[in-house]
């Protein structure tokens, strides 16, 4: 079985899952893509059986924008958005004119926002932030370029698995982050996602196994806090 994934963690969890799949003597292929948008495409293709990396929300979205017809199997874990720290160590220091980096893919640049219009719902961009008392520049770019920017900004929103390759932790590391125990828990589950008709396939069936076992869960807990 072939299955798309992000660097981190997702195909590091995947390599664990792997270790139990081979046991039933079924071989996992993890093939790692660095962004949001290849792994749904080579999963409709065929090319790979499924993909590990996104979540409900942002697969909802692909799929419409894209004619796509994406399932998921199962939920597996969720990573907490966190407010990182650049220039500015602590947000008591937010000054006026600020500069906040945030991801401007679908569903997770709205996440990121605080005050938005009422309808702005999960496609809100910066156009739609409605109460901005500090003046901050909201800088958007691409997810995957987020930790590479603290530098040159005051704070960046970063995403869970962007933040994790860069060695950042949540709870450590971030000076604001979604708890999980929010409504963002239940909804941003990271998703395995299969094209439909696809659900019921024995191998797919015996990788949910795999990835909802104890585990995985303790591997998950120890070395991603």
């Amino acid at each position: 079985i072939k299955v798309a994934a992000s660097p981190v963690p997702h195909a590091e969890i995947l390599k664990v899952a792997g270790d139990i799949l081979a046991k039933a003597d079924i071989t996992l292929d993890v093939v790692e893509y660095t962004d949001y948008v290849q792994p749904n495409l080579v999963t409709e293709s065929g090319e790979v059986d499924a993909n590990y990396f996104q979540h409900g929300p942002y697969l909802e979205d692909f799929n419409e924008k894209n004619n796509t017809h994406l399932v998921s199997v199962a939920a597996i874990h969720y990573e907490p958005f966190g407010l990182y720290p650049g220039k500015t160590k602590s947000l008591n220091d937010l000054a006026d004119g600020a500069k906040i980096a945030v991801p401007n893919d679908a569903t997770n640049e709205a996440r990121a926002f605080i005050t938005l219009k009422e309808d702005a719902g999960l496609a809100a961009t910066k156009n739609d932030v409605v109460d901005n008392p500090h003046n901050i520049e909201l800088v958007e770019m691409e997810a995957a370029q987020l930790p590479r920017t603290l530098s040159d900004v005051d704070f960046a929103v970063i995403n869970g698995n962007y933040a994790a390759e860069a060695g950042f932790s949540a709870s450590k590391d971030a000076l604001a982050v979604e708890d999980a125990t929010s409504e963002a828990a239940q909804t941003y589950a990271n998703l395995l996602v299969v094209e439909e008709g696809n659900e019921n396939e024995p191998a797919i069936k015996a990788l949910v196994a795999a990835l909802t076992s104890q585990t995985v869960k303790d591997y998950i807990d120890s070395t991603y806090d």
